[in-house]
């Protein structure tokens, strides 16, 4: 028995059907063992939202991407790179092994606060702070009771995955048709991410980064390789601010620093992380030019920044720190003002 394993919640019996639910046609989905350890589907990023009648558009949640696996033995939820999030995220695990089927499942674990937006530093913070709702925005369905689906249409997929999600903690990502535009200005005003326009003929691209799947954000993020800090004026054990690189090329190039969006307890988390991870060698192809004292880190760690601009010179302007990204590869950080 593999580790991930041994944090499975226990499957209840199988719920009897809810009103909801109707007979499912898997006359074109084939008979399979179910999937294991799947790497999701990628979406690519688009500058501006646009209007399709063969298209939907979802909410782009901000939280941690999640695969979740349902089978007779219990439930799994795992990261885009396959490491557990049972612990981490428990409840929702619980709530699955309740669905009463045999399924795989694509979504975001999210918390919503008070208004129903996600607050990504509240789920940063989860281990010390129980505020807003953590829930499952489940948004695909790969798999289903020994049929799996992933070539199906998605506005199929979709349609079956309505009928099944019925579950505390675990919550269907609705979606709208065709007026991506109006969608994409109605989300920018309610200060979330952004959007996801996805093709509703397209099957599911295991793994891939596909074209039939486009990310559109209204707010401006960048991921970012930590790869370094300056110390605290008056205070060598306090963080200052990171010092931040992204992949230009093959090239891991300096984007800036970013000394806000930190609470007390998150600079202290942030020193113990960093404690081996401290080397010598600047992990920047160039040495950034800095007065405080400056500590360089392996290039391992890969954090979400928020900010208004890129300067002329490559660099990052009114960066603000979001949280580490834990599931995310430091060569998925790439200078892309988009």
């Amino acid at each position: 028995m593999t580790l991930h394993r041994q944090h499975k919640a226990k499957r209840q019996p199988s719920r009897t059907p809810t009103r909801r639910e109707k007979t499912i046609d898997f006359s074109d989905a084939p008979k399979a063992a179910m999937p294991r350890n799947v790497k999701p589907m990628l979406a690519t990023p688009k500058a501006e939202p646009f209007d399709d009648p063969n298209w939907i558009f979802e909410v782009k949640w901000d939280g941690y991407r999640a695969i979740a696996e349902v089978d007779e033995s219990g439930a799994r939820l795992y990261s885009r790179n396959t490491l557990s999030l049972d612990t981490r995220f428990a409840s929702i695990v619980a709530s699955l092994a309740h669905l009463g089927h045999e399924a795989v499942l694509d979504g975001e674990a999210v918390i919503l606060d008070a208004e129903g937006r996600p607050q990504f530093h509240l789920l940063q913070n989860r281990g010390g702070s129980k505020q807003g709702t953590l829930v499952y925005k489940v948004f695909d369905l790969l798999y289903l009771d020994g049929h799996d689906l992933r070539n199906l249409p998605l506005r199929q997929r979709k349609e079956i995955l309505s009928q099944i999600i019925d579950l505390p903690n675990v919550r269907l990502s609705e979606h709208i048709e065709q007026d991506g535009r109006a969608f994409f200005q109605v989300v920018a005003q309610q200060g979330l991410e952004g959007i996801v326009a996805k093709d509703g003929r397209s099957k599911y691209a295991t793994g891939r980064r596909s074209n039939s799947w486009y990310k559109i954000k209204a707010k401006r993020q960048q991921l970012a390789v930590i790869g370094g800090f300056a110390e605290r004026r008056g205070n060598p054990r306090v963080i200052g601010s990171l010092i931040l690189g992204a992949y230009r090329g093959a090239d891991l190039v300096y984007i800036g620093n970013v000394g806000t969006g930190f609470t007390d307890q998150t600079l202290v988390d942030l020193r113990r992380t960093f404690e081996p991870l401290i080397q010598t060698a600047c992990p920047l192809k160039y040495k950034p030019k800095m007065t405080a004292p400056l500590h360089w880190l392996r290039p391992a760690l890969v954090c979400e920044i928020a900010y208004t601009n890129w300067t002329g010179d490559g660099h990052l302007r009114h960066p603000v720190f979001l949280g580490l990204r834990e599931g995310a590869r430091p060569s998925e950080a790439r200078c892309e003002p988009i």
